[in-house]
């Protein structure tokens, strides 16, 4: 039996590479076009409808379980994605509305499927809203739904992300909800899964855009 050395430092039980370097090392835009596969994604996303599914009363009730996942995601991606951009005006903060929008729509939804929103309006009858949609969300093409649970949509995850980026940019909103759209404007046969993300700020973002306004800022 051996006997410890009284000189040697105790070890903490951790483990480092021979390089000495820990991810905290790592560069940001290592991985910046790296991609997941859609397999893992999706069994990963199940496995957080699962766990969000417990012990729930109703689909909202899910929903809402769902959006709460998503936004802590959306808080880390604002400061990521902004860390990573190569131009240095893109790298600031937005301090307009719809600069902010515009960036949820293009850099935010490009760095998580790929491609840009397919669409974004503003409401014309509360100008405090806004519309996003997507033809096709990811969250829900590998999704099953009982008959029970039709009226769910799981792309309340993906607006949870939406709120977290708002609020960590510093546009608090009253919440954004995923809505299932398709049926609705007769299009099922083409986009069944159209979903549009409504987003709702406070009245407080709205009075400091009248002010920026008024200034020209």
């Amino acid at each position: 039996m051996s006997t410890p050395n009284p000189n040697q430092p105790p070890t903490s039980g951790l483990r480092y590479p021979s390089n000495k370097k820990t991810i905290y090392d790592r560069n940001l835009n290592r991985s910046k076009n790296a991609e997941l596969s859609r397999a893992a994604f999706a069994y990963l996303f199940v496995e957080m409808i699962s766990y969000a599914q417990r012990n729930v009363r109703d689909i909202s009730s899910l929903e809402k379980r769902l959006n709460t996942q998503g936004y802590p995601l959306g808080l880390r991606l604002l400061d990521l994605l902004l860390s990573r951009s190569s131009n240095p005006l893109a790298s600031i903060r937005p301090t307009r509305i719809h600069t902010l929008i515009q960036w949820v729509a293009q850099t935010l939804w490009r760095h998580l499927f790929g491609r840009p929103a397919d669409a974004l309006e503003r409401g014309t009858t509360d100008p405090s809203q806004y519309m996003l949609y997507d033809n096709d969300p990811m969250v829900n093409q590998y999704i099953s739904l009982p008959k029970e649970m039709r009226g769910l949509n799981c792309a309340a995850f993906v607006a949870g992300i939406i709120e977290g980026v708002c609020d960590g940019a510093g546009f608090p909103t009253e919440g954004v909800t995923a809505h299932s759209v398709g049926e609705e404007e007769g299009k099922a046969g083409m986009w069944p899964g159209k979903t549009v993300f409504l987003i709702k700020f406070k009245g407080e973002v709205l009075e400091r855009e009248e002010i920026l306004g008024r200034g020209g800022g």
